[in-house]
């Protein structure tokens, strides 16, 4: 019996996972499943894309960083391996747009400087209010652990980003200063279409789709939500491979121990 409700709740568990994993979001009786274009990331032995996340961040930075803060990343980050990658000096570049005020003055005024690799990425906003004034009366979110904070992931962040310019099916209404974006939670959204064709020139030479740019950001922001991906991965495989050989020793010499035991 026991065994019985133990099936039945891992079937359970299963289920809920399962569903969670391919959420369909419905709008005027459309269904409309997450788009999943298939990342480098995914995967027990997956990796991130060093040119995708340098695309990836470019559109952030042209694009995404005049509404969104990402504070819980610093610049030094940029550099890191199993990120971006780029050279010290092409963060420090990056940095260098930047200012952030650093005490204050005899006089008690606050002193400026450029920011350095240990500064965070600056907020586009001086306070919440602003941030509302500027976006329609919402809030936008930090965007550094985006891709966990919401339910299907760096998939779902993939199809928001694409559900702009959609025709309103009938029977849904949007209020006009919301736009409408089937993937999005009331299908009625504050935040304006951010990409467009060619919205960014990107360095390397890639065309800059709409989809191309939201591939690109959206595996940026899955790296921001976990720069230890990689090495997390990789240490997994060690402890598995350790696990593995273990088994197969205490097997052999269990079996040679009790090989003459009737």
């Amino acid at each position: 019996m026991l065994q019985l409700i133990k099936i039945k709740s891992l079937i359970l568990i299963s289920s809920v996972f399962f569903v969670l994993s391919n959420q369909a979001y419905s709008a005027g009786g459309t269904t409309y499943d997450l788009i999943k274009p298939g990342f480098s990331f995914e995967g027990p032995t997956g990796t991130f894309d060093r040119a995708q996340l340098r695309r990836g961040y470019q559109v952030y930075r042209e694009v995404c960083a005049s509404c969104h803060s990402m504070k819980q990343l610093s610049f030094r980050n940029l550099n890191q391996k199993g990120g971006p990658e780029y050279t010290e000096d092409d963060v420090k570049l990056f940095a260098s747009d930047y200012t952030v005020i650093d005490g204050f003055d005899d006089y008690g005024d606050p002193v400026e400087r450029t920011r350095i690799l240990s500064d965070r990425f600056p907020n586009p906003y001086d306070s919440k209010e602003a941030a509302k004034a500027s976006n329609n009366g919402a809030y936008p979110p930090d965007l550094s652990l985006i891709t966990k904070a919401r339910s299907g992931g760096y998939n779902y962040i993939y199809s928001l980003l694409q559900g702009y310019g959609k025709e309103i099916p009938e029977g849904v209404e949007i209020s006009d200063t919301l736009s409408y974006n089937p993937w999005f939670p009331g299908n009625g959204i504050a935040m304006y279409q951010p990409l467009y064709e060619e919205s960014v020139e990107y360095e390397d030479g890639t065309f800059a789709s709409i989809e191309q740019m939201s591939a690109d950001v959206t595996a940026f922001l899955a790296w921001s939500a976990e720069p230890e991906m990689e090495e997390r991965k990789r240490l997994g495989f060690i402890v598995m491979s350790f696990l593995l050989i273990f088994v197969l020793l205490m097997f052999f010499t269990t079996t040679r121990l009790w090989r003459d035991v009737h």
